[in-house]
């Protein structure tokens, strides 16, 4: 059932037709996927061609230069980098509370799991968005 949802879902989007607009001499507007008499067929943007102008730069854009760039990439790093430390000594002070947990305190057990879980969350992602630096 969920995979018939999800077709149905995507089919708007595969789903393309010519949008026709016809004005009657009341002042009604008619839309319609088949051509109308006396209608005209609207020049709509593809999704392709949507695509492409939203990932184009505008040529007024301010550029930054390459020097201030470096700069910044740096700052960047040396933060992303801090947080990793930060996370990772979080990470063992959680795995230190567990194994000096006491076991009849589930609860406790419980909530120190979520944080190793958590910390080592934040850690795959801090080290994969490190990795995808210049």
């Amino acid at each position: 059932m969920k995979s018939l949802c999800l077709l149905l879902c995507m089919l708007p989007v595969a789903a393309h037709a010519d949008i026709y607009k016809a004005v009657d001499a009341d002042g009604h507007v008619t839309y319609s996927s088949t051509p109308i008499k006396g209608g005209k067929r609207l020049n709509l943007p593809t999704e392709e061609r949507t695509r492409d102008k939203a990932r184009s730069t505008p040529q007024d854009f301010p550029k930054v230069n390459e020097e201030t760039q470096k700069v910044r990439d740096d700052a960047r790093r040396k933060i992303l980098e801090d947080e990793l430390k930060a996370e990772e000594g979080l990470l063992g002070n959680a795995r230190q509370g567990l194994k000096s947990a006491n076991p009849k305190d589930q609860e406790k057990i419980d909530s120190l799991n979520r944080q190793v879980e958590l910390h080592q969350g934040n850690i795959d992602a801090l080290r994969a968005e490190i990795s995808r630096l210049k």
